[in-house]
């Protein structure tokens, strides 16, 4: 990915979209192994890091928020106190700086500095996922990556705390990996998404591009699935179905069982990804029909005689 941009990582859950990010941090279950691949940060490559590799670059230079911004929040102690923490323990600042940081920290999120003596319980959805960012970015990352950073929060504070992530983006020049399941997220805040199924890449590009000429049904059919002004219909239109379990995918394409342009050859062998327009890539075996697919996604029935075959 190119410096400085945002990039959306779109999918259902279960997809693989938070395994792929907390494998690009090196931190997986115990049970995990990551079976092969190249993910180059800095000219390096980080899957050939070890332990003391990792020190160097977990949170320095690369940070992770998580899904809920408690998992990242000790509930007993106070916010401030625990971004100190790492500033003096990671960041090898001392007491007066760490001071310093932390009320910029909060300043820069659009936290009240004084608030800083609370404790997590005492804020709200909103002010919390504010206070990950901050904890986030206390070391100066050059990569932060924000595992489904709204989900849990209204629509209003939703944006607010976009708004926060992005202005923060663009002040300080981060690079940024949004992962989310809502395509609306990706469209308001990113510069690029990447559509993932079932643990494969099934579409990447600019996001205008990606979300006005989707060249993968599994695209067109996240479209369709969220709320737009400007659509004719104000019906929404599921994708039937469940992605396949991963420890027996199917042998062709994996959206193939749910896709209703499925044909014979794309459950037999998995499709190449292909160039479509400049920076905008798509894996289906039937991208020369793009255009006409596009249509006939956009029509309910097509989404209903899928289930029903399927079925």
């Amino acid at each position: 990915m190119p410096e400085g941009e945002v990039v959306g990582l779109v999918g259902e859950s279960g997809c693989g979209k938070t395994t792929a990010a907390r494998a690009l941090t090196g931190v997986v279950p115990a049970n995990a192994r990551i079976a092969g691949g190249r993910v180059t940060f800095g000219g390096r490559d980080l899957l050939a890091f070890g332990a003391k590799d990792w020190d160097g670059v977990r949170w320095r230079q690369i940070a992770f928020i998580p899904q809920s911004a408690m998992n990242s929040l000790d509930p007993v102690y106070r916010v401030g106190t625990q971004i100190r923490e790492v500033l003096r323990h990671r960041g090898g600042l001392g007491r007066g700086e760490s001071d310093r940081r932390v009320d910029e920290l909060f300043s820069m999120v659009g936290i009240a500095p004084e608030r800083q003596q609370d404790y997590p319980h005492q804020f709200s959805g909103g002010m919390r996922q504010r206070a990950a960012i901050a904890l986030a970015l206390a070391l100066n990352p050059r990569l932060v990556i924000a595992d489904e950073p709204v989900t849990a929060l209204d629509v209003i504070v939703q944006r607010q705390v976009l708004d926060t992530f992005r202005d923060l983006q663009v002040r300080l020049g981060l690079s940024a990996i949004l992962v989310t399941h809502d395509i609306s997220v990706v469209a308001y805040a990113c510069d690029r998404v990447v559509v993932m199924y079932a643990g494969k890449v099934v579409e990447a590009g600019p996001v205008r591009a990606v979300l006005e000429a989707p060249s993968h049904p599994y695209t067109m059919g996240l479209y369709n699935a969220f709320p737009d002004l400007g659509r004719a219909s104000g019906t929404l239109v599921p994708i039937e179905g469940n992605p396949p379990d991963l420890r027996d995918p199917p042998k062709g394409c994996r959206f193939a069982p749910r896709c209703p342009f499925a044909v014979a050859k794309c459950r037999e062998a998995q499709p190449p990804t292909v160039t479509v327009a400049p920076g905008h890539t798509a894996a289906c075996w039937r991208l020369d029909e793009a255009p006409q697919l596009r249509q006939l996604a956009r029509e309910e029935q097509t989404w209903l005689r899928s289930s029903t075959s399927a079925a």
